[in-house]
């Protein structure tokens, strides 16, 4: 079972490009539908929240990192990954489910 798309290092994008997988889990993909630069700026800030989440956790301070995963669930929904599918077909998000439960079982197992 290959987890990577050849050649490329990242991991493979269902047929439709809804999820991505990572160590059998699915994971929903970024909204193909955001501009370049609306892509830039959520990735901007989500890169910036991640940061600040580790910075937090040097300096244990549990305040900031809360406020620093908050920051980090937003970006998160402004690129579409979390929250409601960008998607309007009425299909069924199977975020973080195990990619052999879903209907993509077939699809990664051919991989």
């Amino acid at each position: 079972m290959n987890s990577l798309r050849a050649g490329t290092g990242a991991p493979p994008l269902t047929p439709d490009r809804r999820y991505l997988v990572v160590r059998g889990r699915l994971w929903r993909a970024t909204n193909p539908g955001l501009t370049a630069a609306e892509r830039a700026r959520w990735v901007s800030a989500l890169m910036e929240a991640r940061r600040a989440v580790q910075a937090a956790k040097r300096r244990g301070d549990e305040a900031a990192l809360r406020q620093a995963r908050r920051s980090v669930d937003e970006a998160k929904h402004g690129l579409g990954e979390r929250g409601p599918v960008w998607w309007a077909d009425g299909s069924m998000d199977y975020n973080r489910h195990l990619v052999k439960n879903t209907p993509y079982a077939a699809w990664f197992d051919a991989l």
